[in-house]
């Protein structure tokens, strides 16, 4: 009996040292410095994360790169750690007018920002949010859509804009802030009411813009004319065209409307029937070792009896062919008659509507539209 009070005693003991031993180990993890995430991370992070050093040394960081406009510029990795020279340059750079849309621009940064006021209550990152809504809702057009980039409307930046979802990230963050929802109560009822304006606004652009063939809405073109809606080219490898990839986007978000009008549930099935109508069957892109060229390696299509469908990312409209572009401005009609350099270096090909008519739609059409399945017509 004493021996096995010394044990059950023994293996206690043991028991607490490992314990005392983990928690030190913990204590002494959290005193080390943590590698810095990368500004592609931002959003991806656990709740407890915003309230730490880490997120408002880099909520400082976006605070630096915000222009003057309320805006900010794309392609940038926030997150990095800034030397003083880097922030002294930053602060010369306040009035420049580069903010954009472009590559999720400017609503990845306001998310982040509200992401940490919600945790923080540091009043300087609520009024760098406001002031990226005043920006948002300054940009709009009168009729709904938004530019590429704000205040700079040189060439095609000045069309509304749907390439890299720029329409989309804009009015998805001033729905969020329309329908009140965490963390970006931080907004008074002023900016909210003109948020939920442009939501609306934005929706009947896009409406509009909604390209039609024989009578027949079908999908969006990358951008489309500030004035009267058309389809509009940018750069010279970008034709007009009715886009295969930017659309889905713009599906996803009519369809993410709760109580769609008609003319919203009408949009999304014309849209739904185009994507079906156009899918590429019998054929594969593959990549295939090339030595003889810049990346090491071309992208061909094959034929294959076996493959699942794919899309190409630009249709010529009324023909509904694939078109392919390059730095010359024409267009043309296989991968294999552009450039390597253009084969390699842009996504001609993808299966961008894939998961919208296997899972997205059916979900969206048994709520909203139960007796017409345009999948089944």
């Amino acid at each position: 009996m004493k021996k096995t009070t010394q044990w059950i005693v023994t293996g206690l003991l043991c028991l607490f040292a490992a314990a005392m031993a983990v928690g030190a180990q913990d204590a002494q993890d959290e005193k080390k410095p943590r590698k810095p995430i990368s500004w592609s991370q931002c959003l991806a992070q656990k709740p407890g994360f915003y309230a730490g050093d880490e997120a408002v040394r880099i909520a400082d960081n976006v605070l630096l790169y915000q222009r003057n406009t309320g805006g900010w510029r794309q392609n940038i990795d926030m997150a990095r750690v800034l030397s003083e020279k880097d922030k002294a340059q930053l602060r010369k750079d306040k009035n420049k007018e580069d903010s954009t849309l472009d590559n999720g621009a400017t609503h990845t940064q306001m998310r982040y920002l509200a992401r940490v006021y919600g945790a923080t209550k540091l009043e300087r990152f609520s009024r760098a949010f406001l002031k990226a809504v005043d920006y948002l809702l300054e940009a709009q057009y009168p009729n709904g859509g938004w530019p590429q980039r704000y205040p700079n409307l040189s060439g095609y930046a000045r069309y509304i804009t749907f390439n890299d979802e720029a329409m989309v990230g804009a009015m998805t963050v001033l729905r969020d802030i329309a329908e009140r929802k965490p963390p970006y109560t931080l907004v008074d009822e002023q900016r909210r009411k003109k948020a939920e304006k442009a939501v609306q606004k934005g929706i009947e652009c896009i409406l509009k813009c909604q390209i039609i063939v024989d009578g027949k809405r079908t999908a969006w073109c990358q951008q489309h004319d500030e004035k009267n809606f058309k389809p509009r080219p940018a750069r010279a490898f970008e034709p007009v065209a009715i886009c295969g990839g930017e659309s889905i986007g713009v599906v996803k978000f009519l369809m993410s409307i709760d109580h769609p009008a008609p003319q919203i549930i009408e949009a999304v099935q014309a849209a739904v029937a185009w994507f079906d109508r156009v899918k590429l069957t019998g054929i594969r892109q593959v990549q295939r070792p090339d030595k003889s060229k810049k990346r090491g390696y071309d992208n061909v299509i094959i034929k294959d009896p076996t493959a699942t469908p794919i899309w190409a990312r630009f249709y010529q409209i009324g023909t509904n062919r694939p078109i392919f572009g390059d730095y010359d401005g024409k267009v043309y009609y296989a991968m294999s008659e552009i450039s390597s350099e253009r084969r390699t270096g842009y996504g001609w090909y993808g299966y961008w509507p894939a998961d919208l008519l296997a899972r997205d739609y059916p979900a969206w059409q048994k709520k909203w539209a139960p007796k017409k399945n345009v999948l089944k017509n």
